[in-house]
């Protein structure tokens, strides 16, 4: 069984394949924002240095948000293409919070996903981490910090991960030695985590057809043609 799996979400790119039992490629760059330009060559680097073709994969993961409007278009308008091409080929989207939690599934406790939306606003998604799957137990959002962080009971530990994680350790939790952050390489988006996803959610596997984006918030498009109407 082999996954491919790409994520565009937010300043890194990253392209990864694994098996369902290694991972036998991975490459991750810090692209700030020019996804356009290099997934792709990505996804082409890494099938030719594996020897497979799209109708060797099973399967093509796509973080589907929150993230970057243009990051995630770039990477859902990628799988759609690549499904194009190849009839037989599936494909899922993931949370792009839930990924960042599979990331760190080696921790056992609580996992807050938190990425940056806008000034005091946040991405966020709780979780469960029994050591090799991530539970959700508080929907993804897009939240005020003020409104989550200080509810958020630290006995048993927390950790912490995504971009926004080592701004709210500062902000809330500097003098709770419960709360830690997960480490510098796995705090960003990883393909690799995208694959660990993917397999958990196999029952979704489906058409590149149903691949849509969550962006959580609407769009400044979306806002801007709102509120021209009133």
């Amino acid at each position: 069984m082999h996954i491919l799996a790409i994520d565009t979400s937010g300043k890194t790119a990253s392209v990864a394949v694994t098996d369902g039992e290694k991972l036998l490629w991975e490459k991750t760059v810090y692209t700030k924002l020019t996804h356009s330009q290099v997934i792709l060559p990505m996804v082409s680097e890494a099938l030719r240095e594996l020897e497979l073709d799209y109708p060797d994969i099973d399967c093509v993961a796509a973080a589907k948000g929150p993230g970057s409007y243009t990051g995630l278009r770039i990477g859902c308008a990628a799988v759609k293409g690549m499904s194009m091409g190849c009839e037989s080929l599936k494909c899922v989207g993931i949370s792009t919070l839930e990924a960042l939690a599979y990331g760190s599934v080696t921790y056992r406790g609580r996992i807050v996903s938190v990425m940056y939306a806008r000034p005091n606003i946040c991405y966020a998604g709780v979780y469960e981490s029994d050591g090799r799957e991530i539970r959700n137990l508080r929907a993804d959002e897009v939240i005020k910090e003020d409104e989550l962080f200080p509810s958020l009971g630290t006995e048993g530990g927390l950790l912490l991960t995504g971009d926004h994680a080592a701004a709210i350790k500062e902000k809330y939790f500097a003098d709770n030695d419960s709360v830690i952050l997960a480490p510098v390489s796995q705090r960003l988006q990883r393909a690799s985590s995208l694959c660990m996803a993917a397999e958990a959610h196999r029952a979704e596997w489906d058409s590149s057809d149903r691949l849509t984006v969550e962006y959580l918030q609407i769009t400044k498009a979306q806002k801007d043609r709102k509120e021209s109407k009133q």
